[in-house]
């Protein structure tokens, strides 16, 4: 083997870049279209044989390339978008690397043909991935850029083996151009394989010409269950349309994260979208969301990769928080009666089977009391909406379903946020029409509500829905209370390496903010004093090893949060009613006004969905009524 150093050959070398920026067709797409974007274009048409190894042809009505210009756009670290430093610092273009077009023409057949003004002449560069000669030839062109790509991996069969069937990577292509339109929907977008039309999207930039772009895309059902948000706070801005937890997905399938318009994939990221989900998602579902952050050029770092799919946040803290206090914001807000349909998505638009849901055991509880002025309420007639004043009656009987809250929490019952007791009804919320969840009719099998609102009936799981109350007001007299501490009687003596130890004491106030008092023993000894009453009994070495683990990886830790809300929320399931217990009508009008107020009320604290709506139209259906 040869140890003397040479210069790889252009070719060689264009090759071996290649081999990071164009993996299959779908790369190639992405490069292609990101220079078009960047020339100014408002339309592009992407025309796709035998899944684009055959032929790639990406045209654009951009601002097009100067003739003395072409022979340098095929050329290796040849770009019109940084000249300095310090425009690398700030890169407000999709591309800027100058590989793209080279890596290209290295393992494929290239022609580039373009035009920079509207007479129809314009000027066709070539090159076959030999030996990376360019040839030049008048060509006629309108107004902007025409690139076609042939026989992709021709010359380097190795990596041709590695592609997979045609239609594998015309959906790979599809998804490309898919997360493209959503990053621009002022720009129209056409796409044909095999000579046959797969989309013609129309650019718009009014909110409803967006939405229409999103649901063509992302399928109309998501649209129906997301959430428009807009939220702008410390030079930072998030936009666009998250899902309600109910509309979960069984793969992180329909998740589009776009920051500055490029679409990324980073850790911060999805390490905020994961916690804003954390309490309100079914066991191993995903969310669904399409959003836009923008912020400075400068306070993100796009060279990365040579693909950029990734990004370094210079402030990566404060992106953190912000998107996740901004998420979590809004799906707290997701509550009966936030869309004016009022109208809840139904279990199975999750992707998951109602009899999931009814199959679940419901943990056995002891028997709660039976209010004493429970049997004082006479029920209305079936179907008769209940009046203000009987719907008043309620505080003495449904007040004590809230079991007192122990392990130091607060005794008292919980305020709500107005300073009247959590089961007090405002007059005014049943003034004229009937509320979000409507008013009580029955109890169906001791499980379930039934009630009456203007758009049909409302079927309530009431186990899953107390549940999510109790667990709210629990996690606000928490935090309302401060976290109490208790000293151990033994110190915990906890061996760590010597790098874990350091960490410790350069974030102690992480421990000693969630109740926690360590001492370092040694070079690679802890000694756990005290720990957060809350967390008695829970395995504590553990769980320090796994905040230290977090703290050296990521820089931050949200385990002991987690093990205190997964302990308040345990608590909550056996403080809530459980199935057949017999609520009277004031007792489940009750339950429905505390849910139309109570955040994330729509899942229980599982994730499991806790109400949904039947609409009259659908249940005339039933009946053939009207037919």
């Amino acid at each position: 083997m040869p140890d003397n150093i040479r210069l790889l050959s252009p070719r060689l070398a264009n090759q071996i870049a290649a081999g990071e920026v164009v993996e299959r067709p779908a790369s190639v797409i992405k490069e292609l279209l990101e220079n078009s974007l960047d020339a100014g274009a408002t339309r592009l048409e992407v025309d796709l044989d035998a899944g684009g190894v055959k032929r790639i042809m990406v045209r654009d009505n951009g601002k097009g390339i100067e003739q003395e210009d072409l022979h340098l756009a095929l050329a290796r670290h040849a770009t019109s978008k940084i000249h300095a430093l310090e425009d690398l610092e700030a890169v407000a273009t999709l591309g800027f690397r100058g590989e793209a077009l080279a890596s290209i023409s290295s393992v494929a057949r290239l022609t580039l043909t373009s035009s920079r003004d509207e007479t129809g002449k314009g000027w066709m560069v070539t090159a076959e991935g030999r030996e990376m000669e360019t040839q030049l030839a008048p060509a006629a062109h309108p107004r902007g850029t025409t690139v076609e790509v042939r026989d992709l991996f021709f010359n380097t069969p190795a990596r041709r083996k590695f592609l997979r069937t045609e239609k594998t990577e015309f959906n790979r292509v599809d998804e490309t151009i898919k997360r493209l339109a959503l990053s621009r929907f002022d720009v129209s977008i056409s796409l044909r394989h095999n000579g046959k039309g797969v989309h013609n999207l129309r650019g718009g930039t009014s909110r409803a010409e967006k939405e229409r772009r999103v649901a063509q895309l992302c399928g109309p059902a998501f649209m129906q269950n997301a959430l428009h948000i807009d939220i702008e706070r410390s030079g930072l801005r998030l936009w666009g349309w998250v899902a309600e937890p109910a509309f979960s997905r069984s793969q992180a399938d329909l998740q589009f994260f776009y920051v500055n318009g490029r679409a990324i994939r980073d850790r911060v990221v999805s390490h905020a979208v994961r916690r804003a989900f954390a309490d309100v998602l079914y066991h191993g579902r995903h969310p669904a969301f399409v959003l836009y952050l923008e912020l400075d050029p400068a306070s993100v770092d796009v060279n990365v990769h040579p693909t950029k799919h990734e990004v370094r946040f210079r402030d990566s803290r404060l992106v953190h928080d912000f998107l996740f206090g901004s998420l979590h914001r809004a799906l707290a807000d997701v509550r009966p009666g936030h869309k004016d349909e009022s109208e809840a998505p139904a279990p199975q638009a999750s992707g998951i089977a109602a009899g999931e849901f009814a199959g679940q055991e419901r943990m056995a509880l002891a028997q709660a009391p039976t209010p004493a002025a429970s049997g004082s309420f006479a029920a209305p007639a079936f179907g008769e909406r209940s009046s203000p004043a009987r719907i008043q009656q309620q505080m003495q009987g449904y007040g004590e379903l809230h079991t007192p809250y122990g392990g130091g929490v607060a005794e008292a019952p919980v305020q709500s946020p107005a300073g009247t007791p959590a089961w007090n009804v405002s007059v005014d919320d049943t003034d004229s029409e009937a509320p979000p969840l409507g008013f009580a009719v029955a109890q169906l099998h001791g499980i379930y509500i039934l009630s009456q609102n203007a758009h049909g009936m409302v079927v309530v799981d009431m186990h899953a829905a107390h549940e999510r109350i109790v667990y709210e007001k629990m996690k606000a007299a928490f935090a309302a209370g401060g976290i109490q501490a208790q000293p151990l009687l033994v110190p915990v003596s906890l061996a760590v390496s010597e790098r874990e130890a350091d960490c410790f004491e350069e974030r102690e106030e992480v421990f000693t903010s969630l109740g926690f008092v360590l001492q370092r023993g040694g070079p690679e000894t802890l000694l756990v004093r005290q720990v957060p009453v809350m967390l008695h009994g829970a395995p504590v070495e553990q769980l320090v090893r796994d905040v230290l683990s977090d703290l050296l990886a990521e820089g931050s830790s949200d385990r002991i949060g987690d093990k205190i809300n997964e302990i308040l929320s345990t608590m909550a399931c056996h403080g809530s009613v459980r199935a057949n217990r017999k609520l009277s009508i004031p007792e489940m009008n009750a339950l429905l006004r505390d849910m139309e107020r109570t955040e994330r009320s729509g899942q229980c604290n599982h994730g499991r969905p806790t109400w949904t709506q039947v609409k009259l139209a659908d249940m005339d259906k039933w009946f053939m009524r009207g037919q």
